[in-house]
């Protein structure tokens, strides 16, 4: 088997774990479980938590906050699960990620390393709060020695930030908002994500 088919996940895998993620809404501990992929998406699950989020904000629209709350703490321990990783266990494990996690690659590594060099801890922000792959760096912040608490910090704005703001539109506007972020929602984050970064820039650059 070649790298290429090894990095690259059968379309009909990802879509049966969709499904599966989006069946634990009616799960009796759909919390827990939104906890527990929260948590395993900051490392290495490739579905992100709105999938679970959503349904579960939209059916109990009164726990959304709660929903959010979950989501933040869990992926947030879970980032520094991935920073763990990167710290202490990349040596090892380094080439299972490369090979079989979707998002790594040396050449994603690279190009994470000189954002790292240009914008420093305000590149966790954006993966926290935008589409880019929290867990690429979550894993890199590890690897490259970022200092913790910056890092930790990074996450908790950026995690709150985008699920929050899914909880709060959820609960305040139903199903038409569902709509909205399905359709939206990427797009929406990632430019509000670069203009804080870039006023980051800005702001560095003047002092």
């Amino acid at each position: 088997m070649t790298q290429t088919a090894r990095t690259i996940p059968r379309p009909g895998l990802l879509r049966r774990m969709y499904d599966w993620v989006l069946s634990l809404a009616e799960r009796r501990r759909s919390g827990g479980w939104l906890a527990l992929l929260s948590f395993t998406e900051a490392s290495f699950f490739p579905i992100p938590p709105d999938v679970l989020l959503i349904p579960l904000c939209l059916g109990r629209t009164a726990r959304a906050l709660r929903f959010a709350t979950i989501c933040t703490v869990a992926s947030v321990a879970g980032g520094a699960f991935g920073y763990f990783i990167g710290m202490h266990l990349w040596h090892w494990v380094g080439g299972f990620f490369f090979d079989y996690v979707p998002g790594f690659s040396p050449g994603k590594f690279d190009e994470v390393k000189s954002w790292y060099d240009e914008y420093g801890v305000a590149v966790v922000f954006l993966a926290g709060f935008s589409p880019i792959p929290y867990k690429l760096f979550t894993i890199a912040s590890g690897v490259f020695s970022m200092s913790f608490v910056p890092f930790l910090g990074a996450s908790l704005v950026g995690r709150a930030g985008r699920f929050y703001l899914v909880g709060l539109l959820l609960a305040r506007f139903g199903e038409p908002m569902k709509l909205f972020i399905d359709a939206h929602f990427n797009r929406l984050a990632f430019a509000f994500g670069v203009l804080l970064v870039g006023g980051f820039v800005v702001v560095k650059w003047a002092l």
